[in-house]
């Protein structure tokens, strides 16, 4: 079913919406460790300058780099925006009719990282290789605490629609309480992970195998890789919040319930961007190859969730 133009209209404006605001984001980390270490730091506006040098840039490409490799920025950035029609980020329906299943997103999310990963081998770095190996390895650790918390939060809705699960949330119209509040808690762990932030990634690690997918970019592609990360930050985060923090999102299209319902997702979005900048600037880096650990106990969490459903407590 195809959205009414009114809908339509509105997954654009999200996009858009993310689509700018996304750099603006993604260095409050940045400005909040400067300001903890007592330095002034970056401007909050630096990512965008940033973003407008490199678009001036011509690109580079390795010689045994393949149309994947050249391809992989563009793919991408595309089906961040595609995710972020689909998500209810500050309403408790889905602007995207067509994108709002829960796993088509979760396909399209798994789509990203494939060819994030299949770029760094195709770039023909042996260095580039092994980041995106470690980019993939990461993915395999996480996304089955992701997977199950969102697949006890469609148990609870009764349906794999991310519009109705916001709304059997947001009303409390849900199997079990509880188990919507661990599956949250292991979901918000799970993206903690994908944000690329301390103790498990930093994400001013330029020289470091977690750079390893970026590091053959260059000019404009690595502008548009860049903004996409940043784009998938934001877009993490959104999900969380339609899906487990949905309280005062709007109910219906009218101008009247869109302004509070966005007011409130700011709200929320800024407060979270600001808790995972304390987080991750007062911790130490962990070794990589003690996250297995960690990631363990995240499913440890969603299956406590999934528990809880099954004994409607």
């Amino acid at each position: 079913m195809f959205p009414d133009l009114a809908h339509f209209a509105l997954a654009i404006f999200q996009a858009i919406l993310v689509l700018l605001a996304a750099p603006l984001i993604s260095v409050m980390s940045r400005v909040i460790r400067a300001k903890m270490h007592t330095r002034q730091g970056p401007g909050l506006l630096q990512d965008y300058r940033d973003l407008v040098k490199l678009m001036q840039r011509q690109d580079v490409w390795p010689p045994d780099s393949g149309w994947v490799f050249r391809a992989m920025p563009v793919i991408l950035m595309a089906t961040f925006l595609v995710i972020s029609t689909g998500i209810p980020m500050f309403t408790r329906f889905s602007p995207n009719s067509v994108c709002d299943d829960l796993i088509a997103t979760i396909y399209l999310f798994a789509l990203a990282r494939f060819f994030l990963g299949l770029s760094g081998i195709d770039s023909g770095s042996s260095y580039a290789g092994i980041g995106s190996s470690r980019e993939l390895t990461v993915g395999v650790l996480v996304e089955p605490t992701m997977l199950l918390s969102l697949f006890v939060a469609a148990l609870l809705a009764g349906s794999t629609d991310l519009g109705t699960i916001s709304s059997a949330i947001a009303t409390g119209h849900c199997h079990s309480i509880m188990a919507a509040v661990i599956s949250g808690v292991a979901f918000a762990f799970a993206i903690y992970v994908e944000l690329g932030v301390l103790p498990y990634d930093m994400a001013e690690a330029e020289q470091e195998l977690q750079e390893g997918p970026l590091t053959e970019y260059s000019g404009r592609s690595l502008a548009i890789l860049k903004w996409s990360l940043a784009l998938k930050q934001t877009i993490v985060v959104g999900w969380f919040i339609g899906l487990f923090l949905p309280f005062g999102a709007a109910v219906s299209l009218s101008p009247a319930d869109l302004a509070p319902g966005f007011l409130a997702f700011v709200v929320k979005l800024l407060v979270i961007f600001a808790v995972v900048g304390v987080v991750s600037n007062s911790v130490a880096r962990t070794r990589f190859r003690f996250m297995p650990r960690h990631s363990w106990a995240g499913v440890g969490v969603a299956s406590l969730a999934f528990v809880f459903y099954l004994v409607g407590l």
